[in-house]
């Protein structure tokens, strides 16, 4: 167990360090100098390579990823060049928006998914169960930010009931002590903060989970149709058990590993899809950042978000393999 943890350790630290170098490479190499688009037309020579020198770019690129590894080993990611002000603070700011409206996301995928998968499960074979592949369908053929302008013009629009734009309303009463909106609203008991958060974030997130909840429907529905098969299953139904006790309790529990698998694989893409569909709902997070950063050509910026993803995904990645041989004692001795 702890020689798989160490590997697995191992494997995300080389993981990020290959991320930061493609990333530093690539968008070094991209046409555009972000110095000059921070100056004025009228800025001389000397005011562009005073500009330079400030932010390391007369040095050879592999002078500059070493200085900015070194920064980063530090917890230095630099200077903004567009807001001017350290690359850490602006990012983790940013960072519990994003990661509040997947997990309200995830939430909402997991319960859709699942009913959906059980649903199907409950009565297979029959139009119930084609009515569910239809539906799962039509979730996954069309992607994250079309169902956001379904959404707006849906609840935003025709039936206005949600909040199309912005996170919070400014004229709540209310000071955070952390970015973390809605855990600390709920902890202060403040729910009519929440129920604001909430009226922001539902539609973004709903837009981030549909896709999502239809691929985890689609997987726990085939995970529970070869279980249904199995003999402990039949074994429960000749003991006496109604549909319902042998679906939820015998099958569901087994069934729920490739799935577990999945949902852990797939957060990671979903939080990647906050990047557009921040935007789209004007969303105060990460990924609204990480699009204004590549709008300015803003490199310190650019390499601070794409590392954090990364960092984000890894740990995402090893925190469900590590939780997938918990839950599987074969494999803890594999």
């Amino acid at each position: 167990m702890l020689r798989k943890i160490f590997t697995r350790l191992l494997t995300t630290a080389i993981t990020l360090f290959g991320v930061a170098v493609i990333v530093f490479v690539v968008i070094r190499v991209v046409p555009g100098n972000p110095i000059a688009m921070m100056l004025p037309p009228g800025a001389t020579e000397a005011d562009i390579a005073r500009l330079q020198a400030l932010y390391g770019f007369d040095k050879s690129i592999f002078q500059q990823f070493l200085i900015w590894v070194q920064g980063v080993l530090q917890g230095d990611f630099g200077t903004s060049i567009s807001l001017r002000q350290p690359v850490a603070g602006l990012v983790l700011g940013r960072l519990p928006a994003t990661l509040e409206l997947a997990t309200v996301a995830l939430v909402i995928a997991l319960v859709m998914g699942a009913t959906m998968a059980l649903v199907g499960t409950r009565y297979r074979n029959t139009k119930t169960e084609a009515a569910v592949d239809v539906t799962s369908g039509m979730a996954l053929s069309i992607p994250d930010f079309l169902w956001g302008l379904v959404l707006i013009l849906l609840f935003g629009v025709l039936w206005p009931v949600f909040k199309i734009s912005g996170r919070i309303s400014p004229s709540l009463d209310i000071d955070f002590a952390t970015n973390f909106f809605l855990i600390e609203a709920l902890l202060r008991g403040r729910l009519d903060v929440v129920s604001n958060i909430l009226s922001h974030s539902f539609m973004p997130a709903l837009a981030l989970a549909i896709p999502f909840a239809a691929i985890i429907a689609q997987l726990l529905k085939q995970s529970l149709k070869e279980t249904m098969h199995l003999d402990y299953v039949t074994l429960a139904r000749t003991k006496g058990y109604g549909e319902n006790h042998v679906i939820l309790k015998e099958a569901l529990p087994n069934a729920v590993l490739p799935t577990l698998t999945l949902v852990g694989v797939q957060f990671t893409f979903l939080i990647g899809g906050t990047v557009i569909v921040e935007r789209l709902f004007s969303y105060e997070g990460l990924g609204n950042m990480a699009i204004d950063a590549v709008i300015n050509r803003d490199l310190p910026l650019i390499q601070g978000i794409v590392i954090l993803f990364a960092l984000i995904f890894t740990l995402i990645n090893l925190a469900v393999d590590m939780l997938y041989v918990v839950l599987n004692p074969r494999l803890r001795h594999a």
